[in-house]
């Protein structure tokens, strides 16, 4: 038995040798000198295990490469922190510098676009441009919303790749469409075409309503917050200034979002967190999921839906009252502002150099080596939750036929700019600002107010709210508006962390 194991474990090592050792002109390491190279990741902690699975074994087990994997924050400090005291918000940005810094800098630095954006601007990081050409490592192949969504953080420049992404698209049901008489949408299309084939679409009332479109596919969905990502952040409508002084929601703008939304969903063209109710006798594993138990026509999802979709009609016999759902993918519509952007493109994971890297050389060659051909046909059977940044590996899964480049034609929306967040973390009553503005949408749905009247309003409450927090930065608010500052030692809201 230890015989057969290690037989097995012998030939799956050659195997692997002989598909990956010449995997994109990966120089050949000294064998008697073993490299050490080290990696910064935004956050981490006791486990490093899934990144090392998903980015450095194979390369640590073809090259004389040992890999260090440093994160700027440790899980642990808040893993272990004491319930009583304080939560601070870690600065990702300031933590990561300090990585690249020192004594003992990383190499490589992985993280997001919005830090990544800061470092580039800073200088911090080795541009790859140079590099690309010496070695003409191909990069032709790569989803042009990818890499021109990477070149805009840096002026036209290449300070990062990326091996994949994660990416959103608006599905739709083929046999709704196909039954009210109605053409399915398009790609490209804006976001009032898109509404126009909401309202077409919809139809009855009560528990037996269907819905024309929903920015979120749950039930109980919440339009005020869902549409901040796929409708407002092409726009960059900000709540308030760069200084958090004064409130910017009362344009002609904002207003008109106001309109479009509130109206949509008091034609219930879209669904409130009031609409639909679920009978517990009438649960079943999809009543939860408004597209797939037939109660919204279109919907924005993630690529990995997909795989939810395809399991519930794979087992559609063992669902109650469960028909298989026809559908397919277009791009999520864009503003006629903002041509060809829009997409929910996320690349949180970019690999870059750091200028002061001690091993730019290996630093190079693992970047070429995880973002070249050979890693992206291995990674294509297996990569169920990311798309490849490689378009020639960007297949439909298990064998399915749908409109695929619908992922990735638009460009990513360009990212928060790192002194936001930072200023959100220094001031967590900002929080609550942007969420004021709920209370005064909502008084736009019960025909309270006008949309105007009622950004007016929002714009005067949040103007006071704001001079709380520059009179004192830890001022926080209750439900209803009143200020408060906690006390030295009380707990302070959640943790949230970048993923």
């Amino acid at each position: 038995m230890r015989f057969k194991k290690l037989l097995s474990v012998s030939l799956a090592a050659t195997l692997a040798l002989g598909l990956l050792a010449g995997c994109n002109g990966s120089k050949a390491a000294d064998p008697q000198q073993e490299k050490v190279l080290r990696i910064g990741v935004l956050y981490g902690g006791y486990d490093d295990s899934y990144f090392r699975q998903q980015y450095t074994d194979v390369y640590e087990f073809t090259n004389n490469v040992r890999i260090e994997v440093v994160p700027a924050i440790d899980s642990n400090q808040y893993r272990y922190q004491d319930s009583s005291e304080p939560y601070v918000q870690p600065d990702y940005l300031e933590n990561m510098k300090k990585i690249m810094t020192g004594s003992n800098p990383v190499d490589i630095v992985v993280t997001d676009t919005s830090v990544l954006y800061q470092l580039i601007k800073e200088n911090m990081l080795k541009q790859l441009d140079p590099l690309i050409q010496e070695d003409k490592f191909d990069t032709s192949d790569f989803v042009p919303a990818v890499i021109d969504g990477i070149k805009d953080l840096g002026d036209g420049n290449l300070y990062a790749l990326t091996p994949n992404f994660s990416s959103s698209a608006l599905y739709y049901n083929k046999k709704m469409f196909a039954d009210a008489g109605v053409e399915p949408p398009t790609d490209n299309m804006t976001w009032e075409d898109m509404f126009n084939l909401a309202r077409r679409v919809a139809k009855g009332e009560g528990k037996d309503r269907v819905f024309g479109f929903s920015f979120f596919r749950y039930n109980g969905s919440d339009p005020y917050w869902d549409m901040q990502y796929s409708y407002l952040n092409p726009l960059q409508l900000k709540t308030f200034d760069d200084k958090a002084e004064t409130m910017t929601v009362n344009t002609p703008q904002w207003t008109k979002v106001w309109e479009t939304i509130s109206k949509l969903t008091k034609d219930k063209i879209i669904p409130d967190s009031n609409s639909i109710m679920i009978d517990d006798a009438e649960y079943t594993p999809i009543s939860n999921d408004m597209f797939l138990s037939g109660k919204v026509a279109m919907t924005v999802a993630e690529s990995y839906y997909v795989n939810e979709i395809t399991d519930a009609n794979n087992n559609a016999s063992k669902i109650k009252n469960f028909t298989p759902v026809d559908w397919d993918v277009v791009t999520l519509p864009v503003h006629p502002e903002k041509p060809g952007v829009g997409g929910n493109i996320w690349l949180s994971n970019t690999f870059a150099i750091n200028s002061a890297a001690p091993n730019p050389e290996t630093a190079w060659d693992f970047i070429k080596f995880i973002n070249g051909e050979d890693w992206a046909k291995l990674k294509s059977r297996s990569n169920s939750y990311e798309m490849l940044a490689r378009k020639s590996y960007i297949q439909p899964k298990m064998g399915l036929d749908y409109n695929i480049q619908a992922f990735y034609l638009l460009k990513p929306t360009p990212p928060t700019d790192p002194k936001q967040e930072k200023l959100m973390s220094e001031k967590p009553g900002l929080y609550s600002v942007t969420d004021s503005g709920r209370r005064f949408f909502q008084e736009v749905l019960e025909n309270k107010k006008t949309p105007a009247e009622a950004l007016k309003e929002w714009e005067e409450k949040g103007n006071k709210m704001l001079q709380e927090i520059k009179n004192n930065p830890k001022t926080q608010f209750q439900e209803d508006g009143t200020p408060f500052v906690p006390e030295e030692g009380a707990a302070a809201g959640g943790a949230i962390f970048k993923g």
